[in-house]
């Protein structure tokens, strides 16, 4: 290396730069080295790398020389990239006691292991048999302050630096040949080989500090977070009479009325109220309720203000809309004969697109004024709905609601079809009357007086017919709003036969006659009353549909094997039971099915309680001998 650097310290610095042709880079560098000079780069190419070159010398200018510090931009040049499909060619390097001769450029590169994380220690294989400790700490000092060295017996070591970096000055050593001084001896020469090497220390100061960058990251994501976080809110202080009477003037106050009733919520909550301060309480509520009055004046003052807001932008739209309708009729009277003949081709063009897009925004305009006018409309319709009063209950029976809800879904299909229609027929009424308001100039020039009234009448039809749709519409909107009322009733009087269907056969299973009795009471009033007389006129059906037999060979087969199942056991079975074993047989099978199966047929299975507190369960036994017998 001393050498090396001797080489363009030499030179003066009025050396002139390399221009000479060359036709064999390699050949150049070889004998750029026998002469004990750095080489240069040669077409842009950085022959030696950055670790190893001399200080000051930048090979991007292709100079041989010290640079002059003062030089303004010349240290701010970045060296040209290296092309990766180019080999780097290393240059011989000079030691006190031994010489490192680099290895063929046209060979392919030494191969290293995978970087281990935090890898400070390199392993070097290939030392000369006489390399001692201070020869290779000689070689490698040049890489970095070196911490340990530990040799083997044999021709390998392991050298640990001080710092990460030093690593790749290391790893650039391999391949090259060692000689130990100019002697040929085979024990004083040998190609050294660097690789990473995986050591416990290196791989405990890495764990270190990747646990003081997590603690560091940890920190400072906490204190992010305590910036972020809302701050906590106030203590909410203890009852006393004082206190009580602070809480009472804030109550009255209406900037301090949140905070109050946080307060007081939370006394309540506490259970501060007993007899000796429900007095003050009552007081604190009753200045709560005294609210009330305010937030509701608020509410319609801010109501008014969007009522307001509301008629600005609605009128703010037709302006717009009266502007856009202004600007396309200038465009329909330069589309005519006789003005539209005297604009070019490209001039043509530009007005019809102008004119397409101002029609797209006149109309979606006027759908939004539309949509307005729609909101506004069934706003006054659901006042109007408010009036009318409920209509009393009509089905009773599953089948019927059923059907019932079912034609008022068709009704309601067939009167949102209806209003679509009418919309429709209202958008062609528009063009149509839009088409009537522009006719020819030449006709209304020729002949003004034939043609004035008869175009007027027609637009008043027109309008007359419009107004007539509207009428129409909201009348199709009344009925569909009704038809859905209908429609929730129907189903709220679903679900109460429902609830009352099943409340009738628990009170049919348990068997007393008493309450069976009462039911039939409580139904003959109903039925008197006018709420539920289709309940009472189906019980005998239902009754005549329980005495009823087997309905089909599948019920006769399930009917064998139930009372098979409950004669071999005499103290009875739960239905959960029963059905588990049947589920065997036929997964298809639900208990619901079993169930009412059984309850069908009262003189073959009987449905009984046993058990004492917790375990009360019902049981079904088997009584058809018992019903034989008594027969």
């Amino acid at each position: 290396m001393a050498s090396a650097a001797d080489g363009p310290g030499n030179l003066g610095a009025e050396q002139n730069p390399l221009s000479v042709p060359v036709a064999d880079h390699g050949a150049w560098a070889t004998a750029m080295n026998n002469l004990g000079i750095m080489p240069v780069g040669i077409s842009g190419q950085q022959l030696v790398s950055e670790s190893l070159c001399i200080p000051r010398f930048d090979p991007g200018l292709s100079l041989i020389g010290p640079i002059n510090p003062m030089m303004g931009g010349i240290g701010l040049v970045p060296p040209p990239p290296i092309p990766p499909d180019v080999p780097v060619i290393k240059e011989i390097i000079h030691c006190k006691s031994c010489t490192l001769f680099p290895q063929n450029p046209n060979l392919p590169p030494p191969s290293t292991r995978e970087r281990p994380p935090g890898c400070k220690t390199v392993f070097v294989g290939g030392l000369p048999e006489n390399a001692t400790e201070d020869i290779i700490r000689e070689v490698f000092d040049q890489c970095g302050e070196i911490i340990a060295i530990r040799k083997s017996k044999k021709n390998f070591c392991h050298i640990r630096f001080s710092e990460e970096f030093m690593i790749d000055k290391a790893i650039y050593l391999s391949g090259y040949r060692m000689r130990i001084g100019s002697s040929t001896d085979k024990k004083d020469s040998g190609r050294i080989h660097v690789d990473f090497a995986q050591a416990r220390d290196d791989l405990y100061e890495w764990e270190c500090k990747q646990r003081l960058l997590a603690r560091e990251e940890r920190h400072r994501r906490k204190i992010h977070e305590d910036c972020l976080r809302p701050p906590s809110p106030p203590p909410i202080v203890h009852y006393s009479e004082h206190e009580a009477a602070l809480l009472a003037e804030k109550l009255k106050d209406d900037n301090k009325f949140s905070e109050a009733t946080a307060v007081l919520f939370t006394w309540i909550d506490r259970g501060e109220v007993n007899r000796r301060t429900a007095n003050h309480f009552y007081s604190m509520v009753q200045s709560a309720n005294s609210h009330v009055r305010r937030l509701m004046s608020e509410k319609a003052l801010h109501e008014e203000e969007m009522e307001r807001a509301k008629e600005i932008f609605k009128n703010a739209l037709m302006a717009i809309l009266t502007q856009f309708e202004q600007i396309t009729a200038i465009f329909t009277a330069a589309t005519r004969q006789k003005a539209w003949d005297h604009f070019s081709k490209a001039q043509r063009k530009n007005i019809d697109i102008w004119r397409k897009q101002c029609e797209e925004l006149r109309n979606a305009h006027s759908e939004e004024i539309m949509g307005i006018r729609r909101e506004e409309e069934m706003e006054m319709s659901d006042d109007d709905l408010d009036d009318i009063p409920n209509k009393r209950m009509r089905m009773e029976e599953n089948g019927v609601c059923d059907q019932t809800q079912a034609s008022l879904k068709e009704e309601n299909d067939s009167l949102r079809w209806q209003l679509d229609v009418y919309r429709n027929e209202v958008e062609l009424l528009k063009k149509e009357q839009g088409r009537v308001g522009r006719p020819d100039d030449d006709h209304a020039h020729t002949q003004p007086h034939t043609h004035a009234h008869p175009a007027e009448a027609q637009i008043q039809l027109l309008q007359q017919s419009m107004h007539n749709m509207q009428q129409e519409l909201l009348s199709l909107q009344e009925k569909l709003s009704s038809k859905e009322t209908e429609l929730e009733q129907a189903r709220e009087e679903h679900h109460y036969l429902e609830m009352e269907v099943l409340s009738l056969r628990e009170k049919l299973l348990s068997g007393k006659g008493e309450s069976v009795e009462g039911t039939n009471g409580e139904l003959h009033e109903k039925s008197v009353n006018g709420c539920v007389p289709s309940l009472y006129l189906s019980r005998d059906r239902r009754s005549e549909f329980m005495r009823g037999g087997v309905a089909s060979e599948k019920e006769a087969l399930l009917l064998g094997i139930i009372s098979t199942f409950l004669h071999v056991h005499p103290f009875g079975a739960n239905l959960e039971y029963l059905w588990s074993y049947i589920q065997r047989l036929d997964s298809k099978v639900s208990a619901g099915e079993l169930e009412r199966l059984m309850v069908r047929l009262p003189s073959m299975f009987r449905q009984e309680l046993s058990g004492v507190g917790a375990t009360l369960e019902k049981r079904w036994k088997f009584c058809g001998f018992d019903s034989l017998g008594s027969a």
